[in-house]
C-alpha cells in the first residue's frame, strides 16, 4: 500500500516541482562525481534503491542496514552528507513551489484564509461590530532563541544564495543568461557539500540575536506595510492608497533572544543590553533606507504641489539649526521641498543611530510627526496618491517597529527571585545571581530610557506558583528605588498543576500594589503566559492540549468577572509535541472568549525562517493568522465552539484519564529516563550546537529537569515521534474497543474544532514516524517490554486515529503533506540506517579514539539530515 501511495504521488507530483528537484538533484550528483569519483554517486544510488525497495516490500530493511554496515565510516559520513544537502535542496525546490502556488491562488478576491475573507465574513454583522472587532486586533509574534534550527548560518545563507538563482532561473531567461545561472548554481551546490553542515562552535547568545536579525532585514520589515495594506484594501475597497488608512497598526513583534535566561547562564544583563542595541541598530538602518529611497523618489515639484506652511515652516527651522546641511539638499532638489525634508529626515534617522545629539531623534514619535508633516503637506497640495502611498508604509514601519525593532522581554525562573528577595531583604552580602538579576532590571531601566517603555518592559517568571512569585519581581525592581524599571511582571503557568491553579495565582495578583498601579495605567491589561512543551512532557499531548483548554476558560471567566482585559500568550513550540502545527487552526480551536481579537504567541528557531524566511510565505503566514484571530472573535464561531464543548466534553474527560495514565505509567517505568538516552541521540544533540542554552535547567539527568526541546528531538530522531501522541491511543481506545462510542468520536471529530485538531495533529506526527525504523532503534535499549509497551500504543493510536477520521491512510485527506511525507520517507531511512550504524557503534563501546571521532560524526551529520528531512527538530 505504502509503495502503490509512494508510485501515485510521484507521478502526481507538480510538473515545476518536479522540474526543480531533477534539476537540483542532478547537479548534486554531478558535484558528487566531481568530488569522489563516479563510486560515491553510485554508493548514494544503491542506498537510495535499496531503502526505496524496502518501503515497496521487494526487500528488508535488513538489506539496505547490510549496505550501509559494509562501507567504510568515511564512506557512510560521505553518503549521510550526499542525503542531507539532497534534502536542503529538495526543501527549497518545495518553498519555491509554495510560493507559486501563492501566487497563482492570488486572483485578489476574498481568498480563503485571507484578510479580506475574514471582514467579508464578520461585515456580515454590521460595519460598528467590524469597527470593534478591527479595533482591538492585535497579533504578537514572539522570537525566540529555543534551540531548534539544526543548520548553521553559512549553510542557510549558502540555500538563500541557490533559492535566488533557482528563482532567477524560473523568471525566463535567454540561453547565455540561462547558462551562466545554472553554471552558478552549479558552483552554489558545490560549496555547499563542501561547506561544514553543523556548526564546531558553541552559539553565544549575541550570535542568536544577530540571527533573527537576518529574519528582519530580509523579510519582516518589508513584509509589514504589505500586510497593511491588504487589510486597509479589504476595509476599504479600491481606495487604499488615496485616502487616510481604515486602519492601525495591529503588528507588534517581540524577542526572548538576549532576553531569557531561564537555565542559560550565559545571558547576562550585558548581553540584553547589547541585544537590544544590535536590535536599535538594524531597525535605524532600515528606517534610514526606507526613508532616504522615499526622499530621493519623492521629485513633486513645488508648482505643482506646493508645500504647506507646516513643511515650510520645519525646513526653515532646519536650515537654521543645520544650515550647511539643508543648502546641499536644496541645491540638489531645486524646487522639491517635500525630496528636501525627507532627506533631511533620513540624514536625522542616520545621526540617531549614530547617537549624535544635535541632529538625533529622541524618540520614533518626533519622527512620526516629520513623516506626518510631509504626509499632510502632500494632502494640502492634493497629491494624495503620494501621501498615502509609500510615506504612509514608511508611517506603519516607524509604528511598528519604532527604534527598538521588537520588543525585548525578559524571562527568569521563580526560584531564583526567591532565592534574591530573600537576599536583598536581608541586606548584607549578595550572591552573584542575586547581582545579575538586580543589574538586569537597572538594563531593562535603561533601555525604557533610551527607547522608551515599549522597548522593554515585560518580564515573565516561569514556573509561577504563586502570587508571590510575582509580587518578589515587583519587590526587586522597587528595591532599585528611583532608577527602577516600569514592569508588566507575567506569569507563566507551564506544569499541569500550575495550569490547575492559574485562576487563583491571578486572584492573588489583584492584591499587590504594583500590579493594581499597572492596571490602571493600561486600562486593566494583564497578560498571562500558558506553557506547551512542559506541560505536554508531564502529562501527555492530549491531556495537556484539553488542561491547556480549561486553564483558558478558566482564565477567561476570571477576566469577565474581575473586568480585566486579559491577553493569553501561548508559549507553543514548532514540533507537534511541543504545541506546534498551523497557527490558524491551532487559534479557532481556542476556548470561547480567549482570543478576543488578541493572540500572542512564540515563533522559535526552524519555525522562524519557515515562516518568515520568504516575503511572500511571511505575509500568507500573517494574513493566515489575523484571518483566524478575527474569525476566532466572531460570536458565530465562539457560540458553535461553545457548543460542541458542552456536548463532546463529558467524551473527552474519559480520554483525557486513560490517555494521562498511559503516558505517566511509560515515563515512571523504573529505568525509563536511561532507556531513552540509550535508544535516541538524547546525549549526543548537545553537540551540534544549535543554540547558546544548555539541555538540561540543572546538572541531574532524570526527565524532570530535561528541556523539552532536546526530548521532542530525541524522539523525532528515533522515527517514533512519541511527544506528539502517545496516550492517545488508549484514550480513544477507553471509550471506542467495545464499539459504543465510535460514532461519538466521530461526530466530535466533525463538530469541535479542539478535537478534530488534536486527532489531526496525532495524525500528522504519526505519518512523519516509521514503525520499523523505529523498532530498530527501540531494541538498542535492551528492555524489550519497553519496545513492546511503545510499539503497542503507536499500533493502537494509529489504527484508531484511521477509525476516527474514516481515513483508509494516514493524511489521506491532506494531499499536499501526504505526498511530501510519503516521497521523503524512504530518503529519511537512509538517513536513519547511518545513523543507527553510529548510534549502536557508540552503545557497544568503540574501540579507539580516532573510531569513536569518526563515528561521533557520522551520528552527528545524519542527525542533522533527518531534521531536515523531517522538517522537524523541537
Amino acid at each position: 500500500m505504502a509503495t502503490k501511495t509512494r508510485d501515485i504521488f510521484r507521478q502526481d507530483l507538480p510538473e515545476p516541482l518536479r522540474r526543480d528537484v531533477r534539476l537540483l538533484g542532478a547537479m548534486l550528483g554531478d558535484g558528487l562525481v566531481e568530488y569522489g569519483g563516479r563510486d560515491l554517486l553510485d554508493d548514494v544510488e544503491r542506498l537510495r534503491h535499496a531503502v526505496i525497495a524496502a518501503r515497496r516490500g521487494e526487500t528488508e530493511v535488513e538489506d539496505a542496514a547490510a549496505l550501509v554496515e559494509s562501507w567504510s565510516l568515511e564512506r557512510a559520513g560521505q553518503v549521510a552528507r550526499a542525503f542531507t544537502v539532497y534534502f536542503h535542496l529538495t526543501n527549497l525546490a518545495e518553498e519555491h513551489h509554495r510560493i507559486r502556488t501563492l501566487r497563482e491562488r492570488d486572483t485578489g478576491g476574498a481568498v480563503r484564509g485571507s484578510v479580506a475573507a475574514a471582514v467579508e465574513a464578520i461585515r456580515e454583522g454590521g460595519d460598528d461590530r467590524l469597527a470593534e472587532v478591527i479595533a482591538g486586533l492585535e497579533f504578537r509574534p514572539v522570537f525566540t532563541a529555543h534551540p531548534t534550527e539544526a543548520r548553521r548560518r553559512a549553510v542557510v545563507t549558502a540555500i538563500q544564495r541557490i533559492s535566488d538563482l533557482l528563482a532567477a532561473l524560473n523568471a525566463g531567461q535567454g540561453v547565455a543568461e540561462r547558462e551562466e545561472t545554472e553554471r552558478r548554481l552549479r558552483e552554489e551546490i558545490d560549496l555547499l557539500w563542501r561547506t561544514a553542515l553543523r556548526r564546531n562552535t558553541q552559539m553565544d547568545p549575541l550570535d542568536e540575536v544577530r540571527t533573527a536579525m537576518a529574519a528582519f532585514d530580509e523579510t519582516i520589515f518589508r513584509v509589514v506595510p504589505h500586510v497593511y495594506r491588504s487589510v486597509d484594501r479589504a476595509l476599504g475597497g479600491g481606495g487604499t492608497g488615496t485616502a487616510p488608512p481604515r486602519m492601525r497598526p495591529f503588528l507588534r513583534f517581540g524577542s526572548w533572544i538576549g532576553g531569557d535566561r531561564d537555565g542559560n547562564p550565559y545571558v547576562t544583563a550585558q548581553v540584553t543590553r547589547d541585544a537590544v542595541m544590535i536590535q536599535a541598530d538594524h531597525v535605524l538602518r532600515a528606517l534610514e533606507a526606507a526613508c532616504g529611497r522615499i526622499g530621493r523618489e519623492l521629485t513633486v515639484h513645488e508648482t505643482i504641489t506646493p508645500p504647506s506652511e507646516a513643511l515650510r515652516n520645519a525646513l526653515a527651522a532646519a536650515r537654521t539649526g543645520q544650515p550647511g546641511r539643508l543648502g546641499e539638499m536644496e541645491k540638489r532638489s531645486p524646487g522639491e521641498p517635500h525630496r528636501q525634508f525627507l532627506l533631511y529626515v533620513a540624514s536625522r534617522i542616520r545621526a540617531t543611530r549614530e547617537r549624535d545629539a544635535d541632529l538625533a531623534y529622541g524618540s520614533p514619535d518626533e519622527l512620526l510627526a516629520d513623516l506626518r508633516t510631509v504626509q499632510d503637506s502632500l494632502v494640502e497640495g492634493g497629491a494624495t496618491r503620494q501621501a498615502y502611498g509609500r510615506v504612509q508604509e514608511l508611517v506603519w514601519q516607524v509604528e511598528t517597529f519604532g527604534f527598538h525593532l521588537a520588543e525585548l522581554e525578559i524571562r527568569q525562573h521563580s526560584e531564583l527571585h526567591e532565592k534574591a528577595i530573600a537576599e536583598v531583604r536581608a541586606g548584607g552580602e549578595q550572591s552573584e545571581m542575586t547581582r545579575e538579576i538586580l543589574e538586569t532590571l537597572r538594563v531593562v531601566a535603561w533601555i525604557q530610557r533610551r527607547f522608551g517603555v515599549q522597548a522593554c518592559h515585560r518580564y515573565v517568571v516561569s514556573f509561577t506558583r504563586s502570587a508571590e512569585d510575582i509580587a518578589n519581581v515587583h519587590e526587586l525592581a522597587a528595591s532599585l528605588g528611583d532608577v527602577g524599571p516600569v514592569l508588566d511582571v507575567v506569569p507563566l503557568f507551564e506544569t499541569g498543576e500550575d495550569l490547575e491553579g492559574a485562576p487563583a495565582v491571578l486572584e492573588g495578583m489583584l492584591k499587590i500594589p504594583a500590579v493594581q498601579r499597572r492596571l490602571d495605567d493600561t486600562g486593566r491589561r494583564l497578560e498571562v503566559m500558558l506553557g506547551y512543551s512542559d506541560s505536554a512532557k508531564q502529562l501527555g499531548p492530549t491531556s495537556a492540549i484539553l488542561r491547556l483548554y480549561d486553564t483558558q476558560e478558566a482564565l477567561t471567566d476570571w477576566a469577565a468577572r474581575n473586568g480585566v482585559v486579559l491577553t493569553l500568550f501561548h508559549g507553543r513550540g514548532g514540533s507537534l509535541g511541543r504545541g506546534g502545527g498551523p497557527a490558524n487552526r491551532a487559534i479557532l480551536a481556542q476556548a470561547p472568549g480567549s482570543v478576543g481579537g488578541r493572540f500572542k504567541v512564540t515563533e522559535q528557531g526552524e519555525v522562524i525562517f519557515a515562516r518568515y524566511g520568504h516575503r511572500e510565505i511571511a505575509k500568507r503566514h500573517v494574513e493566515q493568522v489575523t484571518n483566524a484571530v478575527l474569525l476566532a472573535s466572531t460570536d458565530a464561531v465562539q457560540g458553535r465552539l461553545r457548543d460542541a464543548a458542552a456536548r463532546f466534553r463529558p467524551l473527552a474527560d474519559e480520554i483525557d484519564a486513560a490517555a494521562k495514565g498511559a503516558f505517566r505509567s511509560l515515563i515512571e517505568t523504573d529505568g525509563f529516563a536511561a532507556w531513552f538516552a540509550r535508544v535516541s541521540p538524547l546525549e549526543e544533540i548537545s553537540e551540534l550546537r544549535i543554540g547558546s542554552r544548555p539541555a538540561r535547567r540543572k546538572a541531574a539527568r532524570g526527565l524532570e529537569d530535561l528541556r523539552a526541546i532536546p526530548w521532542v528531538f530525541a524522539w523525532t530522531q528515533t522515527r517514533v515521534n512519541l511527544p506528539g501522541w502517545y496516550g492517545l491511543g488508549s484514550g480513544l481506545a477507553a471509550v471506542s474497543d467495545d464499539g459504543r462510542d465510535l460514532a461519538a468520536l466521530r461526530e466530535a471529530y466533525e463538530a469541535w474544532p479542539l478535537f478534530n485538531t488534536l486527532i489531526d495533529n496525532a495524525e500528522m506526527s504519526l505519518a512523519k514516524s516509521d514503525r520499523a525504523i523505529a523498532e530498530r532503534y527501540l531494541a538498542l535499549g535492551e528492555r524489550p517490554e519497553l519496545s513492546e509497551t511503545v510499539l503497542a500504543e503507536y499500533d493502537r493510536t494509529h489504527r484508531l486515529v484511521l477509525a476516527v477520521t474514516g481515513h483508509e491512510r494516514l493524511l489521506e485527506n491532506r494531499r499536499v503533506l501526504s505526498r511530501a511525507v510519503a516521497l521523503r520517507n524512504p530518503y529519511v531511512d537512509a538517513l536513519s540506517l547511518l545513523q543507527l550504524r553510529a548510534l549502536a557503534a557508540l552503545r557497544a563501546g568503540v574501540t579507539s579514539e580516532e573510531e569513536r571521532a569518526h563515528t561521533e560524526e557520522l551520528l552527528l551529520l545524519s542527525v542533522n539530515g533527518v531534521a531536515a528531512g523531517l522538517q522537524n527538530t523541537g
